[in-house]
């Protein structure tokens, strides 16, 4: 089958979709190269210690917090107008930093960034499922999340790039420069990324915006979301900043190190998934935390453990499992679906379950930087580590696959995926 046939098959013809995946894989490269220089810029340029980054992290993730009510106000707009509006607000948050600022004025300038990342991520699922055609609305959501992983490693890949070249074959001295230059660039990205959405095919109506819906029989779901956004805060405020500022990774590396564990996850994604169907969500999350438990140690004790070197590339070794086994959380989706009893309720409880895991996110970020500051990182990955055992004792008390299905509930319920 020719490519053109294979294009005609998924996407339904002039809905915009060629433009979609180009803007969503520049948007992917903006985000790549925005988070593997940020850790290393935040302690190189304003010296942010790991109980002022918990506090960053805090207001970064407070508009996921407040996704809900902010497309709400904008249940009028289509989908790709808030696509375009969530970019333009990333690209001011991010051109900003080309002023000097303080902690503070960085901070916000931080969180404008991710008031706009946070509007393009709902949307951008909405915007493949429609421009899918019928029956085709998974193979979509599949080539939208491999654009943005796509984007992601090139991005990662882009920032080492700069930074190598930058330190090594012109011998710059000033960090900050080349910092202003990824700033730059990222900007760039976005704006052509805003170009690819004025398609004259894209439509103009608004999708179905979910509410937000609580109810009893989902108590284990939201539980899960808590645990999870506790696990995914550990992971990406404090993985990283351990090994910047314990181990002295530099922006280069670190960001190589991004893009290798990115485009693992291309491949490896597809792997968890299959496993995840032929064990079931229950083993996988049991599993999965009991691995985290040793990550958990190895995080905060392989200082003490293994001699500097060794330790490391200990440390190295666990980032790139620990990103890798953060993809079993689809597990908890497919939970969710389980107990679901409609498709309008499970994206209701989705909504639902993703502003329970930022609001204990943006309390974990704080909480974590205090524990690390006061106590070590040992006391903090110690305690992420006894997190990880009670949510394996929690996976324990769900409902085997197939066991655990309301009466009523439709065996054609579609995979959710998670932002």
């Amino acid at each position: 089958m020719s490519l053109t046939e294979r294009y005609t098959r998924v996407f339904l013809p002039k809905s915009g979709a060629l433009a979609f995946f180009v803007s969503i894989l520049v948007w992917g490269i903006g985000i790549g190269c925005f988070y593997a220089a940020l850790n290393n810029y935040l302690s190189d340029i304003h010296r942010i210690d790991q109980y002022e980054r918990g506090w960053l992290e805090f207001f970064r993730e407070l508009p996921g917090l407040g996704l809900v009510f902010l497309l709400a106000l904008l249940h009028r707009v289509s989908d790709w107008k808030i696509m375009r509006l969530g970019t333009l607000v990333s690209m001011a948050g991010v051109i900003g930093l080309l002023v000097p600022a303080d902690k503070i004025g960085v901070t916000a300038l931080v969180m404008v960034w991710s008031a706009g990342e946070h509007l393009v991520m709902p949307v951008r699922n909405s915007i493949a499922m429609q421009i899918a055609a019928p029956g085709r609305a998974g193979q979509s959501l599949g080539f939208q999340t491999g654009a943005m992983n796509a984007g992601t490693v090139i991005g990662s890949l882009a920032v080492a790039l700069i930074f190598w070249c930058g330190i090594r074959f012109f011998g710059v001295t000033d960090r900050s420069a080349l910092y202003q230059l990824v700033w730059i660039f990222i900007f760039l990205l976005m704006l052509l990324s805003v170009i690819c959405t004025f398609t004259p095919n894209a439509p103009s109506r608004a999708s179905k915006r979910p509410r937000l819906y609580v109810n009893w029989k989902f108590r284990k779901y939201y539980a899960l979301e808590l645990f999870y956004g506790a696990r995914k805060q550990v992971f990406l405020t404090f993985g990283p900043y351990l090994l910047i500022r314990n181990y002295g990774m530099p922006t280069d590396r670190m960001a190589l190190l991004l893009g290798i564990c990115a485009g693992a996850n291309i491949f490896l994604g597809p792997q968890i998934g299959r496993l995840t169907d032929r064990i079931g969500y229950r083993n996988v999350m049991i599993y999965d935390t009991v691995i985290l438990f040793f990550v958990c140690l190895l995080y905060g004790f392989a200082g003490d453990w293994f001699p500097a070197p060794i330790a490391f590339w200990v440390v190295v070794v666990n980032f790139f499992l620990d990103a890798v086994i953060s993809s079993t959380s689809l597990a908890t989706n497919l939970y969710l679906k389980e107990i679901s009893t409609g498709a309008d309720e499970l994206t209701s409880s989705m909504t639902t379950g993703i502003s329970i895991n930022h609001l204990i996110s943006i309390l974990a970020a704080p909480f974590g930087g205090w524990i690390w500051l006061r106590f070590g990182c040992g006391a903090l990955f110690g305690f992420a580590a006894a997190m990880a055992v009670a949510n394996s004792l929690f996976a324990l008390t769900l409902p085997r696959p197939g066991s655990g299905r309301q009466s009523g509930s439709p065996e054609g319920v579609g995979t959710p995926g998670h932002d």
